[in-house]
C-alpha cells in the first residue's frame, strides 16, 4: 500500500520539491551578495524547513528527539549514520543554531539549483574523492572556520549512505582533522531512523507513511580518549539506539 500511494503522491512531491529550490536561488543569491553570511544562512534555514516538511506530502511524519543541553559557545562535531538525502535538511533545519556546516562531494557544487548555490557560499567543505590532497585541505579549512566562527561541522562516518538502514563500520578521517583544529569541540552523536525507507523502492516510487526521526545522543566525553576510541563510542551509541550492535 505505501509503494501505491508512492506512485501517486511522488510526482506531486518531486514537483513540489523542485520548485522549493529554485524559489530559493534568487532568494540565496540576492540575501548574500546584499547582507553576507547572516542573511544567508537565515534563507538557507527557511529553505531546508519547507524541504524537511515536505515529506508530510507523503504521509511521511517528521520526529526530532533532542533532550541534550548542548553549548552555543564552542563547536560541536555530529557524527550520524546516514541513510538518504532526505537526512539533511532535518539536520540544517533543527540544529541551525549551531551553524552545522557538512563535507560534501565537490560534484554537487553545480547544476543543482539552491543546493548547490549553498554549497559554494555556505562555509562548509566540498571535496574531490578523487583527489586526497585536495579533501585534506577543504576538511582543514573547514575545521579553521570552525575555530574562528565557533561553527559546528555534520560528519557522516561511514563515507557513504547505508541504503538499506543497516550501519557501516565509522571512519575517523575527517573526525581526526576537525578534532585537531577544534580540540575544545564537543562530539555529539545523533541516530537517524526510517529516512532509508523513504527510498527503499528507488527514486521513484517514493514509499510513504514513514516515520523520520533524528535523535541526538548524550554528548561522548573525550578527555583522555584517542580518536579511535571517541569514533567508536559515537558509533557504539547510534548502533545502540538503532538496535544494530556489530556481531563479531
Amino acid at each position: 500500500m505505501k509503494k501505491l500511494f508512492g506512485y501517486v503522491l511522488s510526482p506531486v512531491f518531486y514537483l513540489l520539491f523542485l520548485l522549493t529550490l529554485v524559489i530559493f536561488q534568487p532568494i540565496q543569491w540576492l540575501c548574500y551578495r546584499l547582507s553576507g553570511y547572516k542573511a544567508h544562512k537565515a534563507s538557507v534555514d527557511a529553505l531546508n524547513f519547507f524541504l524537511t516538511y515536505l515529506q508530510f506530502f507523503l504521509g511521511n511524519s517528521i520526529t526530532f528527539v533532542n533532550h541534550q543541553t548542548l553549548p552555543a559557545d564552542r563547536p560541536i562535531i555530529f557524527i550520524a549514520n546516514h541513510q538518504s538525502m532526505y537526512d539533511i535538511p532535518g539536520l540544517i533545519w533543527f540544529l541551525r543554531k549551531h551553524h552545522v556546516k557538512f563535507i560534501s562531494k565537490i560534484e554537487l557544487t553545480k547544476g543543482i539549483p539552491s543546493i548547490s548555490f549553498n554549497l559554494k557560499y555556505g562555509g562548509g567543505a566540498n571535496i574531490d574523492r578523487k583527489d586526497n590532497k585536495q579533501s585534506i585541505g577543504e576538511i582543514i579549512k573547514l575545521g579553521r572556520r570552525m575555530h574562528e566562527n565557533n561553527w559546528s561541522a555534520m560528519i557522516f562516518a561511514e563515507g557513504t549512505r547505508a541504503k538499506d538502514g543497516r550501519m557501516k563500520r565509522f571512519h575517523i578521517g575527517g573526525i581526526a582533522t576537525l578534532m585537531k583544529l577544534n580540540p575544545n569541540a564537543l562530539v555529539v552523536p545523533i541516530a537517524i531512523e526510517n529516512s532509508w525507507k523513504v527510498v527503499q523502492y528507488g527514486a521513484y516510487p517514493l514509499s510513504t507513511g514513514e516515520d523520520i526521526r533524528w535523535t541526538v545522543l548524550p554528548p561522548v566525553e573525550t578527555a583522555g580518549k584517542s580518536l579511535e576510541e571517541i569514533t567508536l563510542t559515537a558509533e557504539n551509541a547510534i548502533r545502540e539506539k538503532l538496535n544494530q550492535v556489530l556481531q563479531a
